[in-house]
């Protein structure tokens, strides 16, 4: 009997918009993000996808909270630490703050696209800088694709030399101002990837479950977490662990098994 594929799930627990008064399940405080991955951990999730809040629940590169939940997690946990340079966390290269603090991976879009009611705006520059800042602290990219130029423009990045294989993708569909997820369009970005590419995909709001699933059956990834998806599709308010336990049984009915966190560094060449 063949051995079944391992499937990983990222879990993005907070990112920059969700508010307790959106969804009183969202972690907030360092200790409750800390805290609610550790739980997702045991429900199935082997990486991290970390935004930081300020005491005022506003998103922040602080350095000393990013290190309060990178310590939190590293010291009661094997998950895959990797911390956002999102656009809405900060300005400029600011945002590479804390890549000094050497998570194991970072995120990073790979151009510009627009969200509902901004741009985020990814320069050249910008996106050289962070690249060769990860490369020197030894923390791997997680390569944000919002739209179909930002694969070909890692592609670029490669053949110049700032990105190095393999390259690993995070397909996000379905926020407003980029692409949108439907399923031809998620079988047109896998498909324009570099081969032996490890992908991972997430889902904005109700194409959330959609994506995911389809993400499972053509060889990829999962991100689930209060950062994608607010409501469960029985109009019941989300949590991170319900997410992960609901992603990880659709593995299992799929014939898929989920990836431990020492199976993902192995998955992704950590």
């Amino acid at each position: 009997m063949r051995n079944k594929r391992k499937v990983i799930i990222t879990v993005a627990p907070t990112g920059n918009v969700p508010t307790k008064e959106i969804n009183p399940n969202t972690p907030i405080s360092p200790q409750e993000i800390v805290e609610d991955v550790l739980r997702c951990e045991k429900a199935g999730a082997a990486v991290a996808h970390i935004h930081a809040r300020d005491k005022d629940a506003k998103p922040t590169n602080n350095q000393k909270i990013y290190k309060e939940i990178l310590t939190g997690i590293k010291e009661n946990s094997e998950v895959i630490t990797m911390i956002s340079t999102g656009a809405r966390g900060g300005e400029g290269k600011d945002r590479a703050n804390c890549i000094d603090l050497k998570p194991d991976m970072a995120s990073l879009a790979t151009g510009s696209s627009n969200f509902k009611s901004r741009v985020n705006a990814n320069s050249p520059e910008l996106i050289r800088y962070m690249a060769k800042k990860m490369q020197k602290n030894g923390v791997v990219p997680e390569l944000e694709a919002f739209d179909v130029a930002m694969i070909d423009n890692a592609k670029f990045f490669q053949k110049k030399g700032i990105l190095k294989p393999p390259l690993r993708f995070n397909l996000v569909m379905n926020v407003p101002g980029s692409i949108k997820g439907t399923p031809k369009n998620l079988l047109h970005m896998v498909e324009l990837l570099p081969t032996n590419s490890p992908f991972t995909v997430c889902g904005i709001g109700n194409a959330h479950l959609e994506m995911i699933t389809m993400a499972i059956i053509l060889g990829g990834n999962v991100r689930v977490g209060l950062e994608d998806v607010l409501m469960m599709e029985n109009k019941k308010l989300a949590s991170n662990v319900a997410l992960v336990e609901r992603v990880a049984n659709i593995i299992e009915f799929l014939g898929y098994e989920v990836a431990t966190p020492k199976e993902a560094r192995e998955i992704l060449k950590l």
